[in-house]
């Protein structure tokens, strides 16, 4: 048994991080499983919906939040990573749970943890399990770090699962082509548990590991779909858990993914929660989330910020700026890690882009904005429409004096660099 013990959230995150890197990735269940069960977490007052995939999990999880806080239900989010405050990763009603309760689980961990080594990811997953064992909200939304057979939420039994895209990602652990990571993310479903798979080409390996476990699957494009219905409605249609068709028609316009809020309103069906039309509405209309196509306004400059990392997300930003053309150009800060797919993600953006504001990320993976420049000009991006910076808040000040009326900012390329512009940008109408 540990007797540490710190008497502030930031001392008992260094210390964490110091034994254990933010960065530090460590695969597999053996561990965390003993220090769980040791812990004797009960969680079986709450149901849990894991949610897993490339692309698409927080803004799915902020989507189910919002529609079932809507219903009256109590609902814990665990979610990563976070932008500004650690806090931000477990959610309670809606709320940040605040620091003493982070303590308290730290505590719990350590009194069970004994000579078990655990990530900092772990030390995470048991804070957030344990305080929601101790609250018993009515459902937990839980999310994949990475991957899921062997990520540190598996450890739970889902009643229902998510796997919302299968991209190429993260190939140093999860493997180089669909097929394995689609098998790597299905390991969270569950044998006679509901499954849903929000890709509409999911690889077979997801639909043979499936079918193999005995999961009830649902598939986006087979069991459920979405589909617009003029220039700004859309419906849906999708499954009950009796085997039953639902159609709901005259959805909104909304500011996240609608593939995504198909797959969630298939999670509603499925868990039996699912709201009035007229409140499924509104509570999609009203979903937002930090860093996704989060919109800000600061000294009368337009700014959107989101991590769009990979070339999926990329893909998707630069459509949806497409399709929300704006009289002036669109100027882009962007910052991104060495190890995502660069040459990629520029490709998709560049014929959205007018001028380009390089960062260089700090960090052994963060790429530079030399780098970042050598590869948008092989993509023949003249370099006057370039311009390199040490850091996100430079790049925000020189664009800043380049915006005029009518221009856009666009932010994004990782999670670093909008957690540094919401930074920047302070949040409160000033750039810092």
């Amino acid at each position: 048994m540990s007797d540490t013990r710190f008497d502030t959230l930031p001392q008992w995150l260094e210390w964490i991080e110091s034994n254990h890197p933010v960065d530090q990735i460590e695969l597999g269940l053996d561990r965390l499983r003993k220090v769980y069960q040791r812990m004797g977490l009960d969680l079986s007052a709450s149901r849990k919906v894991i949610v897993g995939g490339t692309n698409g999990k927080g803004s799915t999880i902020a989507m189910l939040d919002q529609t079932l806080r809507d219903q009256g239900k109590t609902v814990g989010c665990f979610t990563s990573p976070h932008f500004l405050r650690y806090n931000e990763r477990i959610k309670l009603a809606g709320v940040p749970v605040n620091d003493d309760l982070i303590m308290r689980a730290f505590a719990a961990i350590e009194r069970a943890r004994e000579d078990v080594s655990l990530t900092y990811f772990e030390y995470n997953t048991l804070a957030a399990l344990h305080l929601f064992a101790i609250e018993k909200p009515d459902v937990m939304l839980l999310e994949v770090g990475l991957g899921g057979r062997l990520d540190a939420i598996n450890i739970v039994d889902a009643d229902i699962s998510v796997v919302t895209t299968v991209s190429v990602d993260h190939v140093d652990w999860l493997g180089d082509d669909r097929e394995q990571i689609g098998y790597e993310k299905a390991g969270i479903y569950r044998a006679g548990c509901p499954a849903v798979c929000g890709d509409p080409n999911p690889p077979q390996k997801l639909l043979s590991y499936a079918d193999q476990i005995g999961a009830r699957l649902f598939c986006r494009g087979r069991d459920f779909s979405w589909s617009q219905t003029g220039q700004k409605g859309w419906q849906w249609q999708g499954g009950q858990a009796d085997g039953n068709s639902v159609l709901i028609s005259g959805l909104p316009e909304i500011s996240l993914p609608k593939s995504n809020a198909a797959t969630v309103i298939q999670v509603l069906s499925l868990l039996g929660m699912m709201p009035e039309s007229q409140q499924l509405r509104e509570s999609l209309a009203k979903a937002s989330l930090t860093g996704r196509m989060q919109q800000l306004t600061v000294d009368g400059v337009d700014y959107t910020l989101d991590v769009a990392h990979n070339p999926e997300a990329a893909e998707y930003l630069s459509g949806r700026l497409r399709d929300q053309p704006v009289e002036g150009r669109t100027l882009m800060v962007l910052g991104m890690l060495a190890d995502k797919d660069i040459d990629q993600v520029l490709a998709e953006l560049k014929s959205v882009v007018d001028q380009w504001y390089l960062v260089s990320l700090k960090g052994a993976r963060g790429q530079s904005a030399q780098v970042l420049s050598e590869k948008l000009t092989a993509l023949g991006v003249a370099v006057t429409r370039q311009a390199a910076y040490d850091t996100v808040a430079a790049a925000l000040h020189g664009v800043a004096s380049d915006a005029a009326p009518g221009d856009r900012v666009i932010v994004a390329g990782s999670f670093l660099t909008v957690s540094d512009a919401l930074i920047a940008l302070n949040m409160d109408g000033k750039l810092q």
